[in-house]
């Protein structure tokens, strides 16, 4: 088919329906679909909406009474940046919001940057009829991770190895600063999955297997991210300008997949999925977490996005949720059916705003079309819209809608990086210390008459690996395109301090003229990914980094082991040759922890998060397994 004349086919219709009044006439309007002959008057300026000292709630309601079908449609609509044909279009299909995915960033990667960015598309937003200000949303998971300079903290497996809720409200708090700064509001984060198998690409961005511990250090995480109050009472939170809005993700079953398959099938009995995976939804929502996102899986064969008894009676009426719903990146698409099809089943479902994420035209048009033929009610699209008016109301956009750029001298600053210096120290677990290896003392070092050092590993001098996926793009990187400190920066500073040498060999093998070292600090580990490449049925380690491990341990000194990764490997061979052995997880751009423990400044106190077994060929571990396949349990970590 031609393809304005299929846009010719849909439009006749859509636009009679619209004259004849069938989508409904705003107040103060003559025309529903804003499509008439005279443009559409604004809003009086006594309207209540206005009012900066009314509820939240009163607003959203009120201005939802001015609204025409397309601007109501328009709000439930999100786009990313990269893929918005012409920022006019913002104020052309009145667009609710705009969203950066990972490495979805502006030319110039810089606080100025972002924030021009992001404040000339509010200007195309507040240059309609009504002013609605955007929702801006990005990931930030473990700092403002797509901005390049800002801090970078430990993912949440290090998080919940440390297991301190304090810390992680301080590290939300961080990140909101470092976020709100730019003229993001929207943070889809915390993550409270309960993963189950290892073998997820997404360990990494559960706390942990323990239900529990999921839902203190979630909660913790939405009270740093929004403050007290959530929603309905914002003026010491959400209204605040260093504030904003959380997303307790994804609801519900991801982490629980058959073989841990991303956005795969969850064959759990319903009665488990409630008890392992709901109550870090309960524990957030008591926070006043202002959005959910619901999880791409399915269940039992489902998808999630289409399925009301999840999201429309599990989510809001059994746990009584009523914020802002938003679908996964382009989630809506892997439902059965036409595109009208598909769409009409996630908002019916419960789904207020739709991440497109790409062709916004198109679902506009879809969405529109659903609704004059009866598909999506009018009711809930009343519904959607308000709680997405309501939470724009409740963040004080309508006031404040533009970057904070008073805060930009937080991004990066020396205060965060020492907060994530600290949040390193304590997520690190010494899973073995034969013969006492660490501390590396002075006197432990000039024993050995020798006061040297050899740092080895590929990984020892690249923030890329240290920080893992979702840092500066979707995937991650290798190298150190960021500003931090590597390992061996960390190593190497404090070592000059105590007057020893480092020497640096990545592959393990020492030089001709090369002194002996007292001992050998070898880096390895996965290397960076996200959803989707990270899922691993073997969860081995290179080749490259086990002949570092073989290189070092032929040296015949004491050898201690520091592996980066997003979950428990396989490190039965690494295990064995090393004298000890440290689980630094994905630390982020402050290395200088993980030296503070192998050095003795910091006692280490992290414990394992997550059950490491002994074979990955003996996962999933389920319950009541035996000792010889689990290397470490739950809780597991060695002090000094």
């Amino acid at each position: 088919m031609n393809r304005k004349l299929g846009w010719l086919i849909v439009l006749i219709p859509v636009l009679l329906l619209a004259v004849l009044g069938c989508a409904g006439t705003p107040r103060g309007s003559s025309n529903a679909g804003g499509s008439g002959e005279q443009p559409l008057a604004a809003p009086p300026e006594d309207a209540l909406y206005r009012d900066a000292k009314a509820a939240p709630a009163d607003r959203a309601r009120d201005l939802l009474s001015y609204m025409t079908l397309d601007e109501k449609i328009g709000q439930m609509i999100q786009v990313d940046r990269s893929f918005l044909q012409n920022p006019k279009h913002i104020a052309t299909f009145a667009l609710g919001s705009i969203l950066s995915g990972g490495g979805s960033a502006p030319r110039e990667n810089t606080p100025q940057g972002w924030a021009d960015m992001i404040d000339s598309f509010q200007e195309q937003a507040l240059s309609t009829r009504l002013g609605i200000p955007l929702l801006y949303g990005i990931d930030a998971v473990h700092g403002n991770n797509n901005l390049l300079g800002a801090t970078i903290f430990p993912h949440n497996i290090g998080l919940g190895a440390a297991g301190d809720p304090d810390l992680v409200e301080r590290i939300a708090r961080a990140t909101s600063l470092e976020t709100a700064a730019i003229g993001v509001n929207w943070n889809f984060a915390p993550t409270v999955a309960v993963p189950q198998d290892i073998r997820w690409g997404r360990t990494y961005e559960g706390f942990g297997e323990d239900t529990q511990l999921v839902s203190s250090l979630g909660a913790a995480a939405v009270r740093g991210y929004q403050g007290p109050g959530g929603v309905e009472d914002p003026r010491d939170g959400l209204a605040r300008p260093d504030t904003i809005l959380a997303t307790l993700k994804h609801f519900i079953g991801d982490g629980g997949t058959v073989n841990g398959r991303d956005q795969g099938n969850v064959e759990m009995p319903m009665e488990e999925i409630r008890q392992l995976f709901l109550p870090p939804y309960v524990a957030g929502l008591a926070e006043g977490a202002g959005s959910v996102m619901a999880s791409f899986n399915s269940i039992y064969g489902k998808k999630v996005h289409g399925d009301a008894e999840i999201l429309d009676g599990m989510l809001r009426r059994n746990l009584g949720f009523q914020g802002l719903l938003v679908s996964d990146w382009a989630a809506v698409k892997q439902l059965p059916g036409t595109a009208m099809q598909q769409i009409t089943k996630a908002v019916m479902a419960g789904i207020d705003m739709i991440m497109v994420p790409d062709d916004y035209v198109g679902t506009i048009r879809n969405l529109k079309a659903s609704v004059l033929s009866d598909g999506v009610t009018m009711a809930r699209i009343d519904e959607a819209v308000y709680r997405i008016l309501e939470v724009k109301f409740a963040l004080g956009l309508f006031e404040n809608p533009f970057a904070k750029r008073e805060f930009f001298d937080h991004i990066g600053s020396d205060a965060h990086r020492e907060l994530a210096r600290e949040a390193v120290a304590k997520s690190v677990v010494v899973l073995e210390n034969r013969g006492q290896v660490l501390p590396l003392t002075l006197e432990s070092l000039q024993e050995n008459q020798t006061p040297v050092l050899l740092v080895a590993g590929y990984k020892a001098d690249d923030i890329g690996s240290q920080s893992g996926g979702w840092t500066l793009s979707w995937q991650g990187f290798t190298g150190n395109k960021i500003p931090g400190t590597t390992f061996l920066g960390a190593v190497t500073d404090y070592a000059a301090s105590q007057g020893v040498e480092v020497i640096y060999r990545p592959d393990g093998k020492l030089q001709e003229g090369d002194p002996r070292p007292a001992a050998v600090l070898a880096v390895i580990g996965e290397s960076p990914y996200a959803e989707m490449e990270g899922d691993s049925m073997t969860l081995g380690l290179s080749r490259a980094d086990l002949g570092v491990i073989s290189s070092a341990a032929a040296l015949d000194i004491p050898l201690v082991t520091i592996l980066y990764s997003g979950r428990p490997v396989d490190i039965r061979q690494v295990r064995e040759l090393s004298s000890a052995l440290v689980a630094a997880w994905l630390p982020g751009t402050q290395a200088q922890g993980i030296a503070d423990v192998l050095f003795g400044l910091e006692r280490p106190s992290g414990r394992l998060s997550y059950t490491w077994p002994a074979d990955p060929a003996d996962l999933p571990l389920g319950d009541g397994v035996g000792q010889d396949e689990v290397l470490y349990p739950l809780g597991y970590g060695l002090t000094y």
